[in-house]
């Protein structure tokens, strides 16, 4: 068991440390931005950003989750499936784009919702964004030859340095020039721009625009069934959005978008664990042993979650004072909700593993609409009322309709032994702590953010007081006391050849783009 744990640490830490760096870049920068664009105009490219994410995932067609699938497998040529993927992916998303344009006015009113005097601008982002479409869907696809490759240098090289190519010009854009949302999207998409034009040139011998029907037919019977319950599953952090610029306009939506952003901290852990889950996932062989492992796993990882959201929660006030402009503060009423929701996500995406060790994805689908359709309902009857607070509950209510349909579906059909009085230990823990600081402690003052750190670290303590943790895992927090042992440990895992057998899982990398490969 052990073994399999450290396995999934290590494979998880590789991959997220270019998001991690990302990351913190983009949150240092944040006092900056948020003092030079209004509430309108974060607001404005952010729902552009997250528009740009949801068509995307639709005129890729799967073909992303196929490459993944189809490259491994010994009775394939790997460089004719690269060539298939890419020709298909390119003259999709090339032709959506040119017929996409001539519509940019209507499209602006419908995802902007702009006063007349403000539809030619509207009109110009969403120009904008379609390029940004055709940006973001290949940059996607040429990252992903990266890690086919395994090339992690060359991914994190690239990830970061797209990341501060598109700081500085939109310190250009947004600082100098005074661009608004309009700084805000070319700073993105022309730097991506030139990062995709660049990896084609190097890919090139791999690379074609000629079209393979034959080869393009079989890829697309694997992926596109895998395409509307992606889709379904992203607009979940899309639809709420569109909602609260419709009933309570941009600037509100300005203030959910930075929530979601402060949020991501989150999703930092959850990254690296959908990227190095499935692999180990599938590749225990043994129903028994997986069932075990499944259960462990999940419990240790949703502890470590919640434990970023007690801090997101407790600390929201002080991070939105440090960080972002007075104008933005109304964001931490619902950083911690968010928060939440991503850490349900991560659960959602582990039970799609356990699914797709049955064959059974088809119940992929069925649990995703019926999240969505629960988001769109609580959305309009609560975003009235509540505002964003409104729409963070309602993504909270609607991952929790997606878990437990997908739960329902999993025990049938591969049960799993989840530890539920473990899980309902970090479920106490953690409202305990919450709801401490909440009602005791002020939220202002160095005082207050003193007590609130300091209920934030106590988090591990309780568990232990708790009893959460097992023998063996308490032998793995003694072994913290030396960390010239744990980093030797580490190293010597690392040096390991992968042994992973099995192909790699289908993994849901919609947020890839709008995660890492932008501020």
């Amino acid at each position: 068991m052990s073994g399999y744990l450290r396995r999934l640490a290590t494979t998880g830490a590789a991959y997220t440390a270019a998001s991690i760096l990302s990351k913190l870049i983009a949150v240092a920068l944040l006092p900056l931005y948020t003092r030079h664009l209004s509430l309108d105009d974060y607001g404005a490219a952010e729902v552009l950003f997250a528009a740009v994410v949801s068509v995307s995932i639709v005129v890729r067609l799967g073909l992303i989750e196929a490459v993944l699938r189809f490259y491994y497998r010994e009775d394939e040529d790997p460089d004719r499936i690269v060539g298939a993927t890419f020709s298909g992916l390119f003259w999709t998303v090339t032709v959506t784009a040119l017929i996409a344009l001539p519509f940019a006015g209507p499209l602006s009113e419908a995802l902007l919702n702009p006063k007349p005097d403000e539809l030619h601008t509207a009109t110009e982002l969403v120009r904008i964004s379609i390029g940004g479409l055709w940006v973001a869907t290949l940059f996607e696809y040429l990252l992903t030859l990266f890690r086919l490759d395994e090339r992690a240098r060359a991914y994190f090289i690239t990830t970061i340095a797209n990341v501060l190519g598109t700081i500085a010009l939109t310190v250009v854009l947004v600082v100098g020039v005074g661009d608004g949302a309009r700084g805000l999207l070319l700073g993105s998409y022309v730097v991506g721009a030139l990062f995709v034009l660049g990896m084609i040139f190097a890919q090139r011998r791999r690379l074609t625009l000629k079209v393979d029907p034959p080869l393009l037919r079989r890829l697309l019977r694997f992926g596109l069934p895998t395409m509307p319950a992606e889709v379904s599953l992203y607009l979940l952090n899309f639809a709420d959005r569109l909602i609260i610029v419709q009933v309570k306009g941009l600037g509100e939506a300005g203030l959910y978008s930075l929530a979601v952003k402060f949020a991501q901290a989150v999703n930092v852990v959850v990254r690296g664990f959908q990227l190095a889950w499935p692999p180990l996932a599938y590749s225990i062989h043994d129903d028994e042993e997986a069932r075990r492992t499944y259960a462990t796993v999940i419990t240790l990882f949703l502890a470590g979650c919640t434990w970023l959201v007690v801090g997101l929660w407790l600390l929201a006030q002080y991070l939105l004072r440090f960080f972002a402009a007075p104008k933005f503060f109304g964001a931490y009423e619902v950083v911690g909700l968010i928060a939440a929701a991503v850490t349900l996500y991560a659960l959602y995406m582990a039970m799609v593993v356990i699914l797709g060790r049955t064959g059974r994805t088809e119940y992929n689908l069925p649990a995703a609409l019926a999240a969505l359709a629960a988001n769109i309902a609580l959305n309009l009857l609560l975003v009235p009322p509540l505002g964003i607070v409104g729409a963070g509950l309602a993504l909270v209510a609607s991952y929790l309709v997606v878990i437990a349909l997908m739960y329902w579906f999993t025990q049938r059909l591969f049960p799993v032994p989840y530890e539920w009085g473990r899980l309902a230990r970090i479920l106490f823990a953690a409202a305990a702590l919450v709801g401490v600081g909440e009602l005791a402690l002020p939220a202002s003052g160095f005082g207050g953010l003193l007590g609130r750190l300091a209920l934030a670290l106590l988090y591990p303590a309780v568990l232990l007081a708790l009893g959460f943790f097992t023998a063996e895992e308490r032998g793995w927090l003694g072994r913290l006391r030396h960390p010239s042992e744990l980093a030797a440990a580490f190293a010597a895992l690392r040096a390991r050849p992968a042994a992973i057998d099995a192909e790699p899982g289908e993994l849901y990398e919609a947020e890839q783009m709008d995660q890492d490969s932008r501020f």
